[in-house]
């Protein structure tokens, strides 16, 4: 319910059409990324727009671990709800004992350091 049912996304090479599309692509992608854990940074507002950086640390089902960096850009209506949504994304494999996100399953603990904290 947090995008506008005409919301947009491109993900990749992916491109979505409406609320139901993203809701699909999203339970679609959670089946398939394991134990996700995920920080965002702020990268620049404007308006209606808002640009993040982020990386995120999910294995697959063959237990083989990847750390995922990407931008998005996100806009909003005037209602609050996200309308359109372009996220560039590319995927590192990396090895178990490589991992940076390790807190429990959940919200990021408010003392996990952050993108820029840890390098990233």
């Amino acid at each position: 319910m947090a995008y506008t049912v005409d919301s947009v996304w491109r993900n990749r090479s992916e491109f979505l059409e409406g609320r139901e599309a993203i809701q699909q692509f999203l339970t679609n992608k959670w089946s398939r990324e394991h134990e996700y854990r995920l920080i965002k940074e702020l990268w620049a507002t404007s308006g209606s727009r808002i640009a993040v950086r982020f990386a995120y640390e999910w294995h697959n089902d063959q237990q083989r671990w990847f750390r995922s960096y990407g931008n998005e850009n996100w806009e909003f209506s005037d209602e609050g709800l996200m309308r359109r949504r372009i996220a560039s994304i590319n995927d590192l494999a990396i090895e178990e004992p490589d991992r940076l996100f390790r807190w429990p399953q959940g919200r990021r603990p408010d003392d996990h350091p952050g993108l820029t904290e840890l390098g990233l």
